[in-house]
């Protein structure tokens, strides 16, 4: 490896072309890289005392070692978004200056011939720079001065007109040379065979716009590779890969897909920043050939861009997917990209793969309904496939769901009309899309809910109780206000209108019977409406059960009979079933006053935490143990399943029994022995039950 320093103006002059590899990312400066460039060069064009700005480092490579004299194209390895950026505005400036040259060496002539093209060459040999496909072509017209390609790179032709506005400001024009004649860069060239071109493009990488995951992964995946082998995957799956998701999807989607597909094969979710170092190590573990995992890699990605880019062909699954994207449900992309691939090997018939695709849009919408902590979802979906049998598919899958434990559970039917009614629905994530399932739910003519809003019948008259008019209070009597602030955003007072200003604050029978009113309304949710006199708590309550019931229709649990669940359900180690009997020093007055005051509050903590008696102690659990008691003659003790380390206790109360030998789980121990202790001790055992609802 040779190492110089550059004047950024020279190197590009000198260079015979700057080809970037196929493995390299596309152009992705955006305008807050452009626009901190720019100052920089204007900020030291107008420094006179500044005799140069470095601007990062410019490492390439080709056969044998060699310096930027050379004859041969040099393969860029890192500074492609530098040497880019920096050759569309010499191109923006080229334009601007015209037949000016307002310092020696930037006529209009000179800025195309020294640093954009080779003039006395042709063909690809004629241009400085080789971008990527897309890319390429956009900048080509640019320093032609030709049209636009139609499927133009969105980058390259937004920093380009960037710079374009920029330079109108003609007194800025002897600035912006000066700036960039000073412009430094670090030369660096490799010689193949000596260097490790990967090792050093990681470490190299510090400055600029950051590499993404999944730029690492294309780079690891082709660099290494000879010539033809990397064309060949390129062309074969990785460009693909770049059409099927399009520019910004790329950029933006790219890396959760990879993260997905990781999720998938390996059954752990890798940490954002850990996408790579991840898929390094199965690529290593797999022991299959470049090949064979770039081709797996594409064909998740087809199965992605149909489920989260809507690609899908299907008709049926098509709407299925419109669905989950429109409840961003991300959380269950491993899961579905898992069935996919299964059904597209036929594994699985289609109408099992749509039915388990709405089992699972259920149980994130009733979950979201219920108010169910959502921070376990990511690692349900990624493990629930595990208990799946393959033979009896969509069975088991519904077994999978309804075993599901405490905080992790597939809310009934029961907790889920109860939930729907009384939850503030207006405010829910993704309102639009749970009131178009249940105007469009078994509809064979589905409409768009695009041109339409949301109407409250009883007015939410901004918020504010002061607003709401009189008629209104008279009709809802001397509660008024409790019927308003409590029913106001409930699924029994929502619907939707295409009329929404016209209604504004009126009274319920001015709705009704207006121009467009809901005796009119040709909307399946307003069925029902012309034919009541007043809207009352009693009506919104009406309408709620009634809603609440569909709901349930719409959004569907799962469900086995008794004898097919049984066998999905994990065989219990030992028949011995422990009581309050069994620990006699409850039945002491004292310790049992103490007990029952610690049941009630720990089991009050969430609908989730359960009871259970064993031979040495009671457990309570969400879905393992976070504190146990033990009955003793004078007081309970509690082991917290809690490293000691993390409680904060200030009253001191708490032994650590870290490497100790002790019944129950957990590290902490605590004497509860007055009931008057009970709020700081329940303090304490929140720690333990919060940490691992979160964990």
């Amino acid at each position: 490896m040779k190492a110089k320093e550059a004047k950024l103006l020279n190197f590009l002059q000198t260079a015979p072309q700057l080809v970037i590899p196929i493995y390299q990312r596309l152009y992705s400066w955006s305008l807050k890289e452009c626009e901190q460039l720019w100052e920089d060069i204007i900020r030291c064009g107008r420094d006179e005392d500044n005799q140069g700005h470095f601007i990062g480092s410019v490492v390439y490579i080709e056969n044998g070692l060699y310096s930027v004299t050379s004859q041969s194209p040099l393969l860029i390895i890192d500074g492609q978004q530098r040497i880019t950026t920096v050759s569309l505005l010499i191109a923006a400036l080229a334009e601007a200056v015209g037949e000016l040259e307002l310092i020696e060496g930037f006529s209009q002539a000179q800025l195309r011939g020294f640093y954009l093209t080779n003039p006395l060459l042709s063909g690809e040999k004629r241009y400085k720079l080789i971008l990527s496909l897309t890319d390429n072509e956009t900048l080509r017209t640019i320093i032609d001065g030709k049209p636009e390609p139609e499927n133009y790179s969105v980058r390259v032709k937004e920093n380009f007109d960037f710079f374009k506005e920029k330079l109108i400001d003609k007194s800025l024009l002897e600035t912006v040379c000066k700036g960039l004649s000073k412009l430094i860069v670090v030369d660096i060239s490799l010689q193949r065979g000596n260097d490790n071109p990967q090792l050093i493009f990681e470490s190299m990488n510090s400055t600029g716009k950051k590499l993404s995951q999944a730029d690492l992964i294309r780079n690891y995946i082709l660099m290494g590779l000879e010539t033809e082998r990397q064309t060949n995957l390129y062309n074969d799956y990785w460009r693909k890969m770049e059409l099927l998701f399009g520019q910004e999807a790329y950029s933006e989607q790219f890396d959760a897909f990879m993260r997905h597909y990781l999720t998938v094969k390996t059954g752990d979710i890798p940490k954002i920043d850990d996408i790579y170092e991840s898929f390094k190590q199965y690529f290593y573990l797999t022991k299959l050939s470049v090949e064979a995992v770039v081709a797996d890699i594409h064909q998740y990605a087809v199965y992605y861009c149909a489920i989260a880019l809507g690609a899908e062909r299907n008709k049926d699954l098509k709407v299925i997917f419109q669905n989950i994207r429109e409840l961003r449900m991300d959380v269950a992309y491993p899961l579905m990209l898992e069935l996919y691939d299964d059904y597209q090997h036929e594994k699985l018939a289609l109408e099992d793969f749509s039915q388990a695709l709405r089992l699972m849009e259920s149980y994130v919408f009733r979950r979201a309904v219920c108010s169910i902590p959502t921070n376990s979802m990511n690692k349900t979906f990624a493990g629930l496939s595990k208990s799946f049998n393959k033979n009896r598919y969509l069975e088991s899958i519904k077994a999978a769901f309804m075993l599901l434990p405490s905080y992790r559970r597939f809310p009934g039917d029961e907790e889920f009309i109860r939930e729907i009614q009384t939850r503030d629905l207006y405010n829910f994530r993704s309102r639009s899309y749970w009131l178009r399932r249940l105007e469009n739910h078994k509809h064979k003519e589905p409409i768009s809910v695009e041109g339409y809003t949301i109407e409250h019948i009883l007015p939410q008259c901004d918020n504010n109780p002061e607003k709401v008019p009189v008629p209104w209070r008279v009709t809802l009597g001397d509660e008024w206000l409790r019927i308003w602030e409590t029913r106001r955003h409930t699924l029994g007072n929502l619907t939707l209108t295409g009329y929404n200003s016209e209604y504004s604050n009126r009274s319920f029978s001015e709705k009704r019977d207006m121009d467009g009113g809901f005796k009119y309304s040709h909307l399946r949710l307003n069925d029902g409406l012309a034919a009541l006199d007043n809207w009352s708590e009693n009506a919104i309550l009406a309408r709620a059960e009634k809603m609440a019931l569909l709901a349930s229709d719409v959004w569907p649990g799962a469900k086995l009979p008794n004898d097919i669940l049984i066998k999905y359900q994990p065989h219990a180690e030992s028949n011995t079933v422990y009581r309050f009997e069994n620990h006699p020093h409850l039945a002491k007055a004292s310790v049992n006053i103490l007990f029952e005051a610690f049941r009630k509050a720990t089991l009050a903590l969430d609908p989730c935490v359960t009871e259970v008696f064993l031979k040495l102690y009671v457990a309570y659990k969400a879905e393992v143990n976070f504190v146990d008691v033990i009955p003793q003659a004078k007081r309970l003790l509690l082991i917290l399943n809690i490293p000691f380390a993390q409680i904060n206790d200030p009253r001191g109360i708490c032994r650590d029994l870290t490497g100790l030998g002790r019944w129950g789980n957990g590290d902490v121990e605590i004497g509860f022995e007055k009931v008057e202790d009970l709020p700081y001790i329940m303090s304490l055992v929140t720690q333990a039950f919060e940490r691992q609802i979160e964990n």
